[in-house]
């Protein structure tokens, strides 16, 4: 009898074990790795190429090599992500991140004329990074995968299509080939990069 329960009590310690394994990415609510683990394909946090290679499908923290080297963001990257236009046309609404009323207005509205302008602007919701506010003000080098164009960009927003929607000037300067605007998408892939503010 005493070692029916203590089979019992190992089975459920397994059970809980693995219904709360997942910690990170789109299986945790977006959450991120702490000590900036890379976040696998499947919501676990690891250090090993099979968690933190953007060819393995990592959700953040991802490093072109494998295994974790960066913080904050910085080198998290995604490969073969959407990418939507948005006509924010900052230099129509003078670079007031209120005036096109983007999610990140509430932190960075009142940075410097030269630090909102410095970049093309973008809604961010990629698989790989940090989300939500830990998103704003970062900056991304967006690849289009067709062309090998590269634009830098700025995150302002958030979005919902899962990867990028860009400013429609950006997303022309991308797009050399007019495919995206045939398709309605581009295709990049994307790094996180340090912004030189």
């Amino acid at each position: 009898m005493e070692g029916k329960i203590i089979n019992m009590v190992a089975v459920l310690l397994s059970l809980v074990a693995c219904a709360t394994a997942q910690q990170c990415g789109r299986q945790a609510g977006g959450r991120t790795c702490a000590n900036n683990l890379c976040c696998s394909q499947y919501g676990y946090c690891g250090t090993t190429a099979a968690y933190c290679s953007p060819s393995q499908s990592c959700q953040s923290n991802c490093q072109s090599g494998g295994g974790s080297s960066g913080g904050g963001g910085t080198g998290a990257s995604a490969s073969n992500v959407r990418a939507t236009y948005h006509y924010y046309n900052p230099a129509q609404h003078g670079w007031d991140l209120n005036a096109v009323s983007a999610y990140c207005s509430t932190w960075d509205a009142n940075k410097s004329l030269a630090w909102r302008s410095k970049y093309g602007w973008t809604a961010f919701c990629g698989p790989a990074g940090p989300t939500g506010q830990a998103a704003c003000g970062k900056c991304l080098k967006v690849t289009n995968t067709g062309t090998g164009t590269q634009a830098t960009v700025r995150i302002v927003d958030q979005c919902s299509n899962g990867g990028l929607d860009l400013d429609v000037a950006v997303f022309n300067q991308l797009d050399t080939n007019k495919a995206g605007y045939a398709q309605g998408h581009l295709t990049v892939n994307y790094q996180f990069v340090n912004c030189g503010d």
